[in-house]
């Protein structure tokens, strides 16, 4: 995993009859990380940052679709 992912394990009880579930995992976007804009930061070539949807390498988190093709 890279590090924009975070992997917990949900508390339980001794006494919970339902049974243990596996460990959940989330994204933490790269601009919780970032106070203010730095100068100097690396840019993407501008077709390139169209697709990837900001100028940013640094602040760039990447979509996978949901499985199962939503509607």
């Amino acid at each position: 995993m890279d590090r924009q992912w975070r992997v917990y394990t949900p508390y339980r009880s001794p006494f919970d009859p339902c049974p243990a579930t596996d460990p959940k995992a989330f994204i933490v976007p790269p601009n919780q990380f970032v106070v203010f804009q730095p100068k100097g930061l690396r840019q993407f070539a501008p077709r390139e940052a169209l697709k990837r949807g900001t100028l940013w390498p640094d602040l760039y988190s990447p979509y996978d679709p949901p499985k199962g093709g939503g509607q």
